[in-house]
């Protein structure tokens, strides 16, 4: 948040306050003998003579029966959902989900069906498919197999490797993507005997 914006919400506690107090009809001199808060104090907060601080607004979020939010205004949660911009290479189709720079990267993957002869490439990282629809055909080293939706793979970048559709249509997976060393860990349930 920068300064201009958090004098801004500084600036807009005091009227809010007031706005609260009003509306639950509760007067200053109440206010005061529930939260500790002396009269005065708290008319200079309404007034904006005195910044809210935490200890201050404590108090009175629990006399009102309110969230602190609510008091300070702060803005609504975003919307959560992944709004990534489709990129499209070599024919695939990539939907980018996470948003940071380095690290651990997601993708969904749209590969559509082609004859294509493998050429397996190597690079840095770690990878993780987890295939969602259609049939993957993955050429890892010296393993030629064919994924299919509800199956995963995982395996070290440096090993030569190459994915396809393979089948009538496209194959669809997650890919989790990571630098060197860094692996997905999953964690399951042990099986019962």
């Amino acid at each position: 948040m920068s300064a201009a914006s958090t004098e801004d919400v500084l600036a807009d506690v005091g009227p809010r306050l007031r706005r609260i107090r009003k509306e639950r009809e509760v007067t200053l001199a109440a206010l005061s003998e529930t939260t500790g808060i002396s009269v005065s104090t708290l008319s200079r907060l309404e007034s904006g003579l005195r910044k809210p601080s935490l200890e201050l607004l404590l108090p009175i979020a629990q006399a009102h029966q309110v969230p602190l939010d609510e008091l300070v205004g702060s803005p609504p949660v975003g919307d959560p959902r992944v709004r990534a911009r489709p990129l499209v290479r070599h024919g695939r189709t990539y939907w980018p989900l996470t948003r940071q720079p380095g690290g651990l990267q997601a993708f969904k993957v749209l590969v559509p069906p082609s004859d294509e002869e493998p050429e397996p490439r190597t690079h840095e990282g770690y990878e993780w498919l987890y295939v969602l629809s259609g049939r993957l055909r993955v050429v890892l080293g010296e393993h030629d197999v064919v994924l299919t939706a509800g199956e995963a793979a995982e395996f070290d970048t440096r090993v030569p490797h190459w994915f396809g559709a393979t089948g009538d249509g496209p194959a669809e997976f997650l890919s989790l993507f990571g630098p060197q060393g860094e692996r997905m860990h999953v964690r399951a349930k042990p099986r019962r005997s």
